[in-house]
């Protein structure tokens, strides 16, 4: 059955909700306060990069199942409103900034009382620190007939429309979960109307209290996190030792209570997600008095800092020195399918460099407004090629596919020297270097130092017997 829905907040989350929404049949209408992504949005055009997103966008609006506005008042006839506000990192520390989502709720209070006490459900989306619900809810009690709902989003960046129109489970925060059955709540069975298609194409539906839900999507982030960084750590290993870090990880990734998934050494996580989700995970912890149970969170985000700066140290010994080095940074988006430059360890890296003394061009086949944005219209280069010409160093730093299918000859013929420093460690070894390439790699130690830890061994014995 069709349901009139609102999505608040039409950035990368709602935007892509409120499309997907469109295509399962709802007829949906999209807010942001910022009149220059509407207008863009309602013209058909994606404001971001995001794999099939502009054609379910274009779809929706020509079926008129979808239209943008930056008024609240045309939301009021909606049945079902969901908040895809962002919740950044707080200027003054780690905690989850809220007045996006605060100011959201209050707006559409506003114009709810035009619905006359008819049931009007408001599901948020954003992830937010336990707790965030149940205030929320506090701000809506005023209104006759409002209810408020959890539903977590688990979007990948470049597989957002496929995990929002074929998730692999769709989570409902209640006020209460007390065990009775949950197609008995109305707001369980209005919610479950908005997503019939893929209840019926067999999503599981799970059903749990406010704070549960909001936990799901923060655990979920912080494990991946600690996922990431754990493989990192033991790359030093690895860098140390003279072992290969994809050996280690192959062989571990075959254990099914480990998995190989999110087992690729490199210089880390970024984006708007993961780095601020474990921030304030922490700092929610702190303020529920569990502070000490999260605590290698910290850990977890200090090793992800460090792989960026082993970058620039890799670099520094493979030239001797970056003070006027030319070097050609891969990549600028935190991942690969995607624009989305925010807390990009390529830029972080290449802007590090660029501190050092380096010569820096950086390029990216999608990434180049936030690029320019953040290391100057001057340093960027839009063709690979180009960006490659009379580099003494390149440094690849965002998976893209075009980069890691470059033919190492046909490379080597571009730059001024042939030296590769793999930041992803996603090129093979012996291929680049058959084609005359220096090359090294995040977690591929170079030369075993069992010599150097033996001798350390020695010395030590002598001391004792001494």
């Amino acid at each position: 059955m069709t349901q009139k829905i609102s999505v608040i907040g039409v950035g990368y989350l709602g935007a892509v909700h409120a499309a997907a929404m469109a295509e399962l049949g709802h007829d949906v209408i999209g807010l942001d306060v910022d009149a220059e992504r509407v207008a863009a949005l309602q013209s058909g055009r994606a404001p971001f990069h995001e794999p099939g997103f502009e054609e379910l966008l274009r779809r929706g609006l020509a079926a008129g199942r979808l239209r943008f506005t930056t008024d609240y008042a045309e939301l009021a006839g909606a049945d079902v409103h969901f908040l895809g506000l962002g919740t950044p990192q707080r200027a003054d520390g780690t905690g989850a900034d809220l007045s996006y989502l605060e100011s959201a709720v209050d707006a559409l209070a506003a114009v709810l009382p035009a619905r006359a006490g008819a049931p009007t459900l408001v599901v948020g989306k954003s992830t937010v620190p336990a707790g965030t619900a149940r205030a929320l809810a506090a701000r809506l009690e005023h209104v006759p007939g409002a209810q408020l709902m959890w539903n977590p989003e688990f979007l990948r960046e470049g597989f957002a429309v496929r995990d929002t129109l074929t998730p692999d489970r769709l989570v409902y925060g209640i006020p209460s979960a007390d065990g009775s059955a949950p197609e008995q709540d109305p707001r369980v069975r209005a919610l479950d109307a908005v997503y019939a298609p893929l209840l019926e194409a067999g999503t599981p539906r799970l059903v749990m209290g406010y704070e549960a839900a909001e936990l799901v999507k923060v655990s979920a982030n912080a494990f991946l996190a600690t996922k990431i960084s754990f493989i990192n750590a033991v790359a030093e290993m690895c860098e140390a030792t003279g072992a290969d870090v994809t050996d280690v990880a192959v062989a571990i990734g075959m254990d099914d209570r480990i998995g190989s998934r999110f087992l690729r050494a490199g210089v880390g996580f970024g984006g708007g997600c993961l780095p601020k989700d474990i921030r304030a995970f922490l700092a929610s912890a702190e303020q529920h008095g569990v502070g000490e149970a999260l605590g290698f969170l910290r850990e977890v985000d200090t090793i992800n800092e460090r792989r960026r700066a082993r970058v620039v140290e890799l670099a520094s010994e493979m030239l001797g020195g970056l003070g006027g080095r030319r070097i050609t940074v891969l990549g600028a988006a935190f991942k690969p399918d995607s624009d989305d430059v925010r807390d990009s360890p390529a830029l972080d890296v290449a802007r590090r460099l660029l501190d050092a003394g380096a010569d820096v061009t950086v390029t990216d086949p999608a990434a180049r407004a936030g690029a320019q944005r953040l290391v100057g219209e001057d340093r960027f280069v839009q063709d690979t090629d180009e960006a490659l010409h009379g580099a003494e160093l390149v440094v690849l730093l965002t998976e893209w596919p075009e980069y890691r299918e470059l033919d190492p000859a046909r490379t080597a013929g571009l730059v001024a020297a042939p030296r590769m420093l793999d930041g992803r460690t996603v090129l093979d070894p012996a291929a680049w270097r058959e084609a005359g390439w220096e090359l090294r790699s995040l977690g591929r130690g170079e030369a075993p130092q069992a010599a150097a830890a033996a001798e350390r061994l020695d010395t030590s014995d002598q001391v004792a017997a001494a």
